[in-house]
This record gives structure tokens, C-alpha cells and sequence, in this order.
């Protein structure tokens, strides 16, 4: 039985005949204990509350916030004040069911939906349509609230049922660990509105900008354009589908794009700037990159005379089971955005490699596959 959230119901009999493994008193996890302390860390495996099923981390994808955290003990204004697991890009394998009867049974490969939405004191109206924007929303691995809400950078680690997604046995588990990501991409360009025919310019070819053409040409764009200040994100870009690629810093062809849809995903004011010289007039321009807080310089009033559409993007809802299909049904290429993987007990010399964008996709950590 296929339960609301997409997960596959089973009984309490089922649960009992699953073969399910006993499981460590401890296991290995990537902690950040403040600015520049990062460490693996032997912690207690607890035993899961009601709703809550244990996943075997197998795979793990280091984002630009974990590298915050351990780079500057905060991630925008979400400042730690305790020590943090990290991780929300994770893929593995539930090994012990829910205790209820629901949510994924032992065995199932799954990928994780890292948000927890909530009106928060209800005092601050949202779209309730739009759960990304509640403002009492948490996610694994954040700072934002205290006390912190810890990761998924754990060998074995309790999630409620709500959050996993089951995944086909025939989809490899260690892209799968992408799907968060891409989820990320896939509603940027969703925000966009309808792609398909149409000119698509992504400023910044990091693993988001990578992703979201990635989803861009599934979608359907006839021109793609990828722009980044390195070489090796733009071999990336062109993998996964851009038709042409620019340097950041060839402002007179960035210009002449003159795209109808344009996703700015460098995450500073410059290649925001980028991004609006490159939407032609009544263009669209999503900002999925994340600037700092604070004013921040921007091409305005060209904005205005042309009549462009400037929208936010943060996070996703429920494109994740769009990801997912479309990656089962193999119209979605997003390999080559993994360029490296470390086991976890290297995080150090992982987390040392993500940071340096120049020569690296997204970097992956190994907790325990073997294939």
C-alpha cells in the first residue's frame, strides 16, 4: 500500500519477518563544532522514536552550507551554538522499519526530504500551498533554530517516514544522492514557468547551476547557456546538456544572450548583475543563489525598462518525486556532477575538495557502500 507521502505502508506482521540487522552501539559522524572545527565524531545510535524508521547512510553530498558551517560556524544568519551534525543530501538504506507499520519497509533504498514545515507562532502569513516558505520550517542540518536540528552525516541515523522516499532498486544509490539538489534545481525551473523552446541562460555552474541544466533540458529549452568563472564547472554544464558555454567575465557575450529565462546561481551580486544583462526584455530571472544578507548592489532600473520578472527560489516542495521518476525513467542525466567521493573517514580531505569549486562538482561521502 502507497501511503500519502509516497511511501510504501506494511504491516506489523510484515516488519517482524523483515530480516533486520542488529545495529552498532556507535558510528561515525561529521560534526562541526565551531568556525574551522569540523570532526568525525563516534556518536551513540540511539533508538527511534514512534513514526521513525533507521536509515544506514550510504552516501552523503556536501553542500555549500555544510562548508559554511565549518568554514565560518554559521550559514548565513543560522549561527552555531552547539555542535552540529551536518548533511541533508543523503541516500541509503532503511534497516529497521517503523515500529507502527509505516513508511518504507527494512531493505528499501531511500532518498530523504530534509524539511519539516510549520506555521511557526503563526504570527507570519505564507502560502500554505508553498510548505518551503512556512516560517517554522526546519531542516537537517541547520543552525537556524536552537536547539539545532542535527543532519543525516551519521552512519546510521532515525528519520520519520514522512521524510523518505522510496527508491527502484535499479537506481544507483550514490547519484541518488543527488536527488535533494536536483529537487533544488528542478523547482527553480519551475519557478521560471514554461521552458520548453525557449533560450535559458544559468549563471554559475556549481553543482546547482550544473543541476538546474540538467533540468532545463529535460524540460525542453532549445538554447542553454552556462556561464562560471572556471573551466571545470563549465565541462560539467556541458555534460549534463548546456548548448554553449561563457566565462563569467565575457560580460559582451553574456549580454548578447538575451535570454527569456534566466536562473542566477552564483549567489553574489555580480552574476546577478550577469543575469539581468542576459534577459532580454520581459524575460524572467530566478534567483536561486544565495546571497548575503544585507543591501545588495543590482542593475535595477534595467530591470525596470525591461520589464523583467525577477523571482526567488528557496528549496523545494514535492519535485522531489519529480526527481526521482525522472531519474528512474533515465530522461534526467545528472552523473557528472559527482566528481569525487571520499570515505568518511577522510571528511576532512572531502569537505577540503568541495570548497575549491575550480576542480571540483559535487563531492560525495562514502559511509559504508561498497558498489
Amino acid at each position: 500500500m502507497t501511503t500519502a507521502n509516497g511511501t510504501t505502508a506494511h504491516s506489523t506482521a510484515e516488519t517482524a519477518a523483515a530480516v533486520e540487522p542488529a545495529l552498532p552501539a556507535s558510528g561515525p559522524a561529521v560534526v562541526a563544532h565551531g568556525k574551522g572545527d569540523l570532526r568525525i565524531d563516534d556518536l551513540p545510535v540511539t533508538a527511534p522514536g514512534p513514526g521513525e524508521a533507521v536509515v544506514e547512510v550510504l552516501y552523503g553530498g556536501i553542500c555549500r552550507s555544510d562548508l559554511h558551517y565549518w568554514l565560518h560556524g554559521a550559514a548565513g544568519e543560522s549561527i552555531l551554538k552547539a555542535p552540529l551534525v551536518l548533511g541533508h543530501e543523503i541516500s541509503g538504506r532503511v534497516v529497521r522499519a517503523a515500529a507502527d507499520g509505516t513508511g518504507p519497509a527494512a531493505g528499501t533504498p531511500v532518498a530523504v526530504h530534509p524539511a519539516t514545515p510549520g506555521p511557526g507562532d503563526g504570527t507570519v502569513k505564507y502560502p500554505v500551498e508553498r510548505p518551503n516558505l512556512s516560517p517554522g520550517c526546519t531542516y537537517l542540518g541547520s543552525a537556524a533554530r536552537f536547539p539545532h536540528t542535527d543532519g543525516a552525516f551519521s552512519r546510521y541515523v532515525n528519520l520519520p517516514v514522512r521524510m523518505l522516499r522510496a527508491l527502484p532498486e535499479t537506481l544507483d544509490l550514490r547519484t541518488a544522492a543527488l536527488i535533494e539538489p536536483a529537487s533544488v534545481a528542478w523547482h527553480a525551473v519551475s519557478r521560471a514557468g514554461y521552458v520548453t523552446g525557449k533560450t535559458a541562460l544559468v549563471i554559475g555552474s556549481g553543482p546547482i547551476g550544473a543541476l538546474t541544466v540538467a533540468v532545463l533540458k529535460r524540460a525542453g529549452a532549445a538554447r542553454i547557456v552556462a556561464v562560471d568563472m572556471h573551466e571545470k564547472p563549465l565541462e560539467i554544464a556541458a555534460a549534463v546538456g548546456a548548448d554553449e558555454v561563457l566565462h563569467a567575465g565575457d560580460t559582451d557575450a553574456i549580454a548578447g544572450v538575451q535570454a527569456d529565462v534566466v536562473i542566477e546561481s552564483s549567489g553574489n551580486h555580480h552574476g546577478l548583475a550577469s543575469a539581468i544583462q542576459g534577459a532580454g526584455r520581459g524575460g524572467t530571472v530566478v534567483m536561486v543563489g544565495l546571497l548575503p544578507t544585507g543591501p545588495q548592489p543590482v542593475l535595477i532600473s534595467l530591470a525596470i525598462t525591461r520589464e523583467l520578472d525577477l523571482k526567488g527560489s528557496f528549496r523545494f516542495n514535492n519535485e522531489i518525486d519529480q526527481v526521482i521518476t525522472a531519474l528512474a525513467d533515465g530522461t534526467l542525466h545528472i552523473g557528472p556532477v559527482i566528481t569525487h567521493d571520499y570515505p568518511v573517514t577522510d571528511a576532512l580531505q572531502a569537505f577540503d575538495t568541495a570548497r575549491n569549486s575550480a576542480q571540483s562538482g559535487k563531492v560525495l561521502l562514502n559511509f559504508g557502500a561498497t558498489s
